[in-house]
């Protein structure tokens, strides 16, 4: 592979040079960090990404190609993609062709040959910050300074509805879909769950036309106070339907009920976020993809039930009162895949 040198220019002005992969051209983004040692297909398609340019701490990304399957939406939505080495020539039997040629298809701008251990530093110690890819050196950094990640959940939320999940199942769910990972729906009908996968625009009327037993608050990307209609629409639903909500949802059902929500220095990305479950005390290797939190003293509807054990930031609520539940991991990519799912049959016993 001929190398091209690439250059990844920080909001402090620090300047990263390195060699293009994928796709050509010149990206700008929310500089972040994740630290999954597997799983780059799925980062790659996650559309909580939407934005952002996604720095792997893992050293060696594409050993074992791409593979459809593992994909979490039908395209990318992240504005580009720094590795410290990637793979040429991936093995694996289920590889179905390599990363490099794969984000070329994709349209996805990528840097290797970086020092993403210095990288990850920079954000740990300064907070997030924008970025540039260009296959030039950015010589103005007026660029970064007024770049900011807006009508995210309206950008990737799917334009019609959509059911999954087979007829006659013991509950059917709603759905909302602000940027939901395609695991997500198969995860609740794995459950037995008829799933209405509906635009982030969808109404509680129009929820409620539907006869459903339940209502499920999709992950996303992006602010969630910037989802104010979205945030009116779960107010009505609240007390109706049980609701059970994750990530993005979490914020914005913490949000409807009076709570509030911050930017995070850093965020939480990866598959290696330890979360103390209170009333046991018993921990959990979480996956979670956010900047944004609830702040643990705006809680007054509910009680946190989850917290993370490495800054105490809030990772679930319980709204027993309002038959809700808020996590702010992923359910079902966590050590307790199996056993912390009890997070779902406490959610199936308000259904029924």
């Amino acid at each position: 592979m001929k190398k091209s040198k690439v250059y990844l220019t920080l909001q402090n002005g620090k300047v990263f040079e390195g060699y293009g992969f994928g796709a050509s051209g010149d990206a700008i983004g929310e500089l972040v960090f994740t630290t999954g040692m597997v799983g780059y297909d799925k980062t790659l398609t996650d559309p909580a990404y939407y934005g952002q340019i996604v720095v792997q701490t893992f050293p060696m990304i594409g050993n074992y190609g791409v593979i459809a399957s593992e994909f979490e939406a039908e395209k990318p939505y992240l504005s580009a993609y720094v590795v410290r080495e990637f793979c040429e020539e991936p093995s694996n039997f289920r590889t179905e062709e390599t990363l490099d040629s794969y984000m070329k298809r994709a349209g996805v701008i990528g840097i290797y040959g970086v020092d993403t251990r210095e990288l990850t530093r920079i954000i740990r110690e300064a907070g997030v910050m924008n970025a540039c890819v260009s296959s030039k050196p950015l010589k103005d950094l007026a660029c970064l300074s007024v770049n900011t990640v807006k009508d995210a959940v309206k950008a990737v939320t799917p334009e019609r509805t959509e059911v999954f999940g087979k007829e006659g199942a013991n509950y059917t769910l709603a759905m909302i879909d602000y940027g939901a990972k395609r695991s997500a729906v198969e995860f609740w009908t794995s459950y037995d769950c008829k799933v209405y996968r509906l635009p982030a625009t969808v109404t509680a009327e129009e929820i409620f036309a539907l006869g459903v037993d339940g209502v499920v608050l999709s992950e996303g990307p992006g602010d969630p106070t910037e989802n104010t209609a979205a945030i009116a629409e779960i107010q009505k639903l609240i007390g109706k339907k049980p609701v059970f909500a994750v990530g993005l949802g979490h914020q914005m059902l913490a949000l409807a009920l009076g709570g509030s929500t911050y930017k995070m220095k850093y965020g939480h990305r990866g598959g290696n976020q330890p979360v103390k479950y209170l009333s046991s005390g018993r921990v959990y290797v979480s996956t979670q993809n956010h900047g944004f939190e609830v702040t643990a003293n705006s809680v007054k509807e509910g009680e946190i039930a989850f917290v993370n054990v490495n800054d105490g930031g809030v990772e679930g609520i319980f709204y027993d009162a309002k038959k809700a539940i808020g996590v702010q991991f992923d359910p079902s990519a966590c050590s307790a895949a199996g056993e912390a799912n009890f997070l779902v049959g406490k959610f199936i016993g308000y259904l029924k």
